[in-house]
């Protein structure tokens, strides 16, 4: 009766506490437990370390041989003693019974001797296959675009959200930019287990283009599960170019567990744009601007006039803006994504949309008034500068500061490139990658000199070079503080030696299994592939995607164009 009664009250607990992080908001997250083989034949597992978890939580890894018996057997593999850290390393694996599976499971460690008594947390099925990355494969042989990372189905695991195929055109009408979509895209939902759980086709209305598709997967109802939401229109409005400019345009809700279309308000209109180029620019995110719900946040232009209209879970309006309402220059100032961050320390977010920064009330609160920048990254860059500050590349030519670090409370200036630039292109790179140089190294380029600079937090040149990728990808890999970046098939250290080889094309990274390192996500043809980590560390550090602006900033990367999420104050 008592263990019934232990039963029935662990129950009741978990829905309660599965209620309260509803209500709150707070997203419930699983163990995110992984195992993955290493070149020495061991396996190598990690899991999440959680807000919620208190300082001395200790855990226990045990390898069970037969994965689906009621009861196993078992073997303690951490010593039958706390273990606290949230990684390890079975450098014996035993494979389950008559396969070359090796099955583990994670329990929160107590003084108990038996394993009935033990709180599991995870349990995760790692194969022998000879390789150090998990891979979903796709319904067909095509690669993607895209990649949305959230919880469909609020069982706390992340799903896999891509748009293919990877084709993209620019609504530039010059020979070479704009092209006409030879296919439709479509949104597809994959567990991790491969799963296809779902497949959202956009349809004619929607030109094959990144600017034409804003799309996030978020849940910002609040029911535990998330949702996707996207730009949509009716039916096929092409002309005889194969451009859509005519017809109605939608924001539409797609249901998280089934991908149907569930709800849908008008997009903003093109009412006031003067061409097809400027129109066809629109984005989508998601920002909390009473600093308690998420709300949804669509723009409409980058070059010349933009509007944009924030608007709650049931599609009500909150506010609307555009450029014209502002005395300062606020058009044309937009970058290729919206930048959710708490720039002024008020508890809101604001929205950083480029050189210019419109706060929580739907008002201008500082634009730069320097135009388009290609490169925009708001993080905690100077430690020695109060708050958050921004560091940019713009793209328009300038005789100086084209690349500068700002405070992004203010938008005054801390230090300026001091040579005249053309075109400032890429994404550029925010990142502490360098263990000598205090706070975050900031990276831009030129597109057609040629140039590259890397500049410390202080706006230090230490390195410049006439070579090398305009948007490297840096990640937390390896065990210490500094990150590393993927570049050119791998992942190293910065000017450093290959630690970690990679395929396909890097999609995200993204803390979204394991312990507190970041994921790499790749494209190949028909197939999804997850690289994650197999470096032992003794850092216990939290979730990265339980930090408000780095969770925010994953949810934008499906947008606009990718741009990697930063850790807020």
């Amino acid at each position: 009766m008592r263990s019934r009664f232990w039963f029935i009250w662990m129950i009741g607990l978990s829905v309660l506490f599965s209620l309260i992080s509803v209500v709150s908001g707070v997203e419930k997250l699983d163990r995110g437990l992984v195992a993955v083989e290493r070149e020495d034949g061991s396996v190598f597992l990690s899991w999440r370390l959680l807000d919620t978890d208190p300082e001395d939580m200790a855990y226990r890894v045990i390898s069970v041989p037969f994965a689906q018996q009621s009861r196993p057997s078992f073997t303690v593999l951490t010593d039958d003693k706390p273990y606290y850290r949230t990684n390890f390393v079975d450098k014996n694996p035993k494979p389950s019974l008559g396969t070359k599976a090796f099955c583990y499971r994670l329990y929160r460690y107590n003084k108990a001797k038996t394993l009935k008594s033990w709180e599991q947390l995870g349990s995760v099925t790692v194969r022998l296959r000879g390789r150090q990355y998990i891979s979903i494969p796709l319904k067909g042989d095509y690669d993607f675009q895209k990649v949305g990372i959230a919880d469909l189905d609020g069982d706390g695991a992340y799903e896999y959200i891509i748009k293919q195929p990877n084709f993209n055109t620019d609504p530039y009408q010059q020979p070479g930019y704009w092209k006409k979509s030879t296919t439709t895209y479509k949104l597809e939902a994959y567990r991790l287990d491969g799963t296809m759980m779902w497949c959202h086709d956009m349809g004619w209305s929607i030109e094959a283009g990144i600017w034409y598709s804003p799309w996030i997967v978020y849940d910002v109802d609040g029911d535990g599960k998330a949702e996707v939401y996207c730009k949509a229109g009716v039916g096929d409005p092409r002309d005889e170019k194969g451009l859509v400019q005519s017809g109605p345009e939608y924001l539409v809700k797609i249901d998280g567990e089934t991908g149907k279309v569930i709800a849908k308000t008008a997009w903003l209109s093109r009412d006031g744009f003067t061409q097809y180029n400027y129109y066809c620019r629109n984005f989508l995110t998601v920002a909390y601007l009473d600093g308690k719900t998420p709300s949804l946040i669509m723009q409409r232009g980058t070059y010349k006039l933009i509007k944009m209209q924030a608007l709650d879970k049931n599609f009500d309006q909150i506010w609307y803006w555009d450029s014209s309402q502002e005395e300062k220059k606020y058009g044309g100032q937009s970058g290729h994504g919206l930048i959710t961050a708490d720039v002024d320390e008020d508890g809101r977010d604001e929205l950083v949309m480029g050189a210019a920064v419109i706060d929580d009330n739907g008002k201008g609160l500082w634009t730069l008034e320097m135009g388009h920048p290609d490169v925009a990254y708001v993080a905690d860059i100077d430690p020695d500068n109060p708050g958050l500050e921004v560091f940019y590349g713009i793209e328009p030519r300038q005789k100086t500061d084209a690349i500068c670090v700002v405070d992004a409370m203010t938008g005054r200036k801390l230090w300026a490139h001091k040579e005249s630039t053309r075109h400032v292109h890429g994404q550029g790179m925010a990142a502490d990658i360098l263990a000598d140089s205090q706070g975050m190294e900031v990276y831009a380029g030129e597109r057609d000199l040629k140039q590259r600079w890397l500049y410390s937090a202080k706006g230090r040149l230490i390195e410049f070079t006439e070579t090398g990728t305009l948007s490297p990808r840096a990640l937390w890999w390896d065990s210490d503080p500094q990150k590393e970046v993927a570049v050119s098939g791998s992942i190293r250290d910065w000017s450093g030696e290959a630690i970690q080889q990679i395929e396909g094309r890097v999609i995200a990274v993204v803390d979204c299994l394991g312990d507190h390192r970041e994921e790499v996500i790749t494209s190949l043809k028909g197939e999804l592939r997850i690289y994650t980590t197999t470096i032992p560390s003794s850092k216990r550090l939290r979730c990265l995607m339980q930090d408000h602006q780095y969770r925010l900033g994953v949810a934008a990367q499906t947008m606009g164009y990718y741009y990697p999420a930063q850790l807020g104050k």
